[in-house]
Order: C-alpha cells, then sequence, then structure tokens
C-alpha cells in the first residue's frame, strides 16, 4: 500500500511538473517561431526581387529553408497553387495559414501580420510586394521583441509553477 501511495504521488509531481515544463517551451518556442517567419519573408523578398521566381516555386524553396511548423505553411501553400483550379491567391493564402497556425506557438497579432499578405502576394507589382514583406517582417519584429519579453517573464514561472503545484497535491492528497 505504501509503494503505490508513492508511485501515485510520483506520477502527480511528475505529471504537473511536465504542465509546466511545457507550459514553459510554449514561451521559448514563440520567438523562434517568429524570428523563423521573419527570415522567411527576408528569403522571399529576395526570391521576388532578385531571382523573379514564380509564387509556387518560392514557397516550395521556402519550405526547404526554414523548420517545421512553418516549413508546412509554405510547402502546403505551393501544392494549393500548383493545384489550384480557379481560386484566388489570397485565399489559398487565408486557407493555408489558418489550418498550419494551431501547430505554431504564435499567437493571433502574428496571425493577423501574415495574413495581410495573402491579397498583394503574385498579385501586385515587384515594388508593392517587397513593401509589404518589409513592412511585415518591420512589424513581427516588435512581435518578437514582445515574445522575447514574455518568455523572460514567464518561463522560469511556469517550471517553477509546475513543481510547486506538483508538490503541494502531493502533500494535500497524502
Amino acid at each position: 500500500m505504501i509503494m503505490l501511495k508513492f508511485v501515485g504521488g510520483v506520477l502527480i509531481f511528475g505529471a504537473a511538473s511536465m504542465y509546466g515544463f511545457l507550459q514553459a517551451a510554449h514561451y521559448v518556442r514563440r520567438p523562434k517561431q517568429i524570428r523563423g517567419l521573419i527570415n522567411a519573408l527576408g528569403r522571399m523578398e529576395t526570391e521576388i526581387a532578385y531571382a523573379l521566381t514564380p509564387l509556387p516555386e518560392a514557397f516550395a524553396s521556402l519550405s526547404k529553408q526554414v523548420a517545421d511548423p512553418l516549413s508546412s505553411l509554405f510547402r502546403l501553400m505551393s501544392e494549393r497553387l500548383l493545384s489550384s483550379h480557379g481560386e484566388s491567391t489570397r485565399d489559398l493564402w487565408q486557407m493555408t495559414v489558418k489550418e498550419v497556425w494551431g501547430r505554431t506557438s504564435m499567437r493571433q497579432s502574428e496571425q493577423e501580420v501574415i495574413l495581410q499578405l495573402g491579397p498583394i502576394l503574385g498579385l501586385s507589382d515587384q515594388s508593392d510586394q517587397i513593401k509589404h514583406l518589409r513592412l511585415a517582417s518591420s512589424q513581427l519584429q516588435s512581435e518578437e521583441k514582445d515574445a522575447r519579453d514574455e518568455q523572460l517573464r514567464y518561463e522560469k514561472m511556469w517550471k517553477s509553477l509546475g513543481v510547486l503545484i506538483g508538490a503541494l497535491l502531493v502533500i494535500l492528497i497524502y
């Protein structure tokens, strides 16, 4: 009976601690993913400005240069553009961003910045697209700064909170 209580206590403590560490990991991933998105937009700008690459090829190239889940965003967009049956780039972009966004650690504010690119991708002239990509990058840099501030503020707190709540539950139960 004592061994069963001990094992139960360890499991409760471990589960609460793991939850805290998983929440902390979310705060660590968000600035990295925003930075990856900023880099991807810079690469897209290069593809549009200098290589004059068609959008499906540019998205396919980007999908190989960034980490997941962003790579799946660009890969899916490339596939959808290639197999499009008259849907607009804007609609495909919105559908793809909304589908993939749940797998990221990024928030609604970053999603809105990215969704604003949909109406101009492939439809406006080169200089207008570059202008919008730079604007999105600068907005994302502001979001990245906020994400880093949140990481500093909340990462350690969630780790400690998970361990402390686990210890409290074990004490209260036993």
